[in-house]
């Protein structure tokens, strides 16, 4: 072999390894392949299935395939988060994560599938607004003067939220507790029973997420007295935060969240480019404008942030469960 040939032969060999050891450096997952699906965990027409549908329908657009909404509603949503923790993890199956799903983390005595581990968040989605309401006729014209008639009569006052174990019933408890309240908490089975025993005046307030009660607020049928946001509600401007009461209340917040999930072996470059294109979405003003019409606001995000709020869920809602005695179903 001549040295013009050896030369030739240690090149073409040093060119052949270079590229062996960058393939899979670059290498990208193709991604989509095929349509895409988010499983959620509620019954059509409500606030989840709400935002998966209006986020679903821009992201077909950007990422040219398909994307179906799949409504499995259960308790703690079970049948949805088993149905994705089990799919492939190839990025096509996505969850509709939120509150609730941490929620359930603390609630059930066990669950197909762990909430943190075979999980990937993609990002968030929206949040939402809580709030104290009460009647129109109620004799509380004021969030002060219904913690101040709280504090002076232990016990007697009632209010209700949607069944135990939600986030309402558990953002009450809490609530009670960083107020140093003695109240009763009612759970029914939802929201428009709830909002029926208050107009009745079996309740003294109720507490429950926004949307399905600003038609009564609306209407005047109910007063809101308080969010329980850091923040003012962008609808009611007017509504005091209960952090604005300070005292023992003064870094109180509790609100709602839904986001996106894959399941956790999902390839690293899938998540990150479905988190991008999420976010994308979620800027775009008339994804803002429809998910405002019910009271929900807009807020795309990081993985990590995703996982974050997520996590510190599954913690601040399993000690409140755990200080509510609440047995674990």
């Amino acid at each position: 072999m001549t040295a013009l040939t050896r030369r030739v032969c240690l090149a073409g060999a040093a060119l052949t390894a270079i590229t062996l050891l960058a393939a899979p450096v670059g290498a990208q997952t193709a991604f989509p392949t095929k349509p895409l699906k988010i499983v959620v965990p509620n019954a059509a027409g409500g606030a989840a299935d709400i935002t998966a549908r209006t986020v679903g329908q821009k992201l077909s657009e950007v990422l040219g395939q398909p994307v179906v909404i799949e409504n499995k509603p259960s308790a703690g949503g079970i049948v949805a988060g088993e149905m994705v923790a089990r799919s492939d993890p190839d990025g096509h199956t996505m969850l509709l994560i939120s509150s609730g799903t941490a929620v359930s983390a603390g609630l059930f005595k066990s669950l197909p599938f762990d909430t943190l581990k075979d999980f990937a968040p993609v990002s968030k989605l929206a949040s939402f607004d809580l709030v104290i309401a009460v009647a129109e006729g109620s004799r509380f014209k004021s969030f002060a003067e219904f913690l101040a008639y709280g504090r002076a009569n232990p016990g007697k006052l009632n209010i209700g939220t949607p069944q135990v174990g939600t986030t309402q019933n558990l953002a009450a408890e809490l609530f009670l507790s960083s107020a140093g309240l003695q109240a009763q908490i009612v759970p029914f089975n939802g929201t428009p029973p709830v909002i029926t025993a208050l107009r009745g005046g079996s309740l003294d307030a109720m507490l429950d997420i926004l949307g399905p009660v600003m038609p009564q607020i609306k209407s005047n049928a109910l007063r809101p007295l308080a969010m329980l946001s850091e923040k003012r509600a962008l609808n009611l401007p007017e509504v005091p935060t209960v952090q604005e009461s300070g005292g023992s209340l003064a870094k109180f917040h509790a609100g709602s969240w839904n986001g996106l999930a894959v399941p956790a072996k999902t390839p690293r470059d899938v998540v990150l480019r479905l988190s991008r294109e999420i976010q994308a979405v979620m800027e775009m003003p008339e994804v803002k404008k429809r998910l405002s019409e019910v009271n929900l606001y807009a807020q795309g995000s990081t993985p990590e942030q995703a996982a974050d709020i997520l996590a510190q869920d599954v913690k601040r809602w399993g000690e409140v469960i755990t200080k509510a005695k609440i047995d674990k179903q």
